[in-house]
């Protein structure tokens, strides 16, 4: 599949899917009092998606693997929030592990294409 737009990424449709799970735990009850986290996660979720739409318009592929290794680091810092919803009992751990595998899954697309675009420069 060609890619023609950032939306036609799947690290990018992951990260996505992670952010919507993830601004559905920030709405709890508690987890929505905890100002500091909400804010940080959310944070965190949306700037894999932005990294990765970021790096698409970056003008070559060199500039594209930066965003997408700043898009990595993103979903490292949510899943090290994840274990602060968790040990608070923000969620459970059924929620922190669909969340922890949607992390993972979106870092393991987005490295792939860093290889991708690694191997594209010889």
């Amino acid at each position: 599949m060609k890619i023609e737009r950032f939306e036609d990424i799947d690290g990018w449709k992951k990260g996505r899917e992670l952010a919507r799970l993830v601004y559905s735990f920030s709405r709890r009850a508690e987890f929505s009092k905890d100002d500091g986290l909400k804010d940080q996660i959310t944070r965190a979720s949306v700037s894999i998606m932005n990294n990765v739409a970021e790096g698409f318009d970056g003008g070559s592929d060199a500039e594209f693997i930066r965003f997408l290794i700043c898009a990595q680091r993103s979903i490292t810092e949510v899943k090290s929030c994840l274990y602060v919803a968790l040990d608070n009992e923000y969620i459970g751990e059924d929620d922190f592990n669909k969340a922890y595998s949607l992390a993972n899954e979106a870092n393991y697309l987005i490295g792939g294409f860093i290889k991708y675009l690694k191997s594209k420069r010889g």
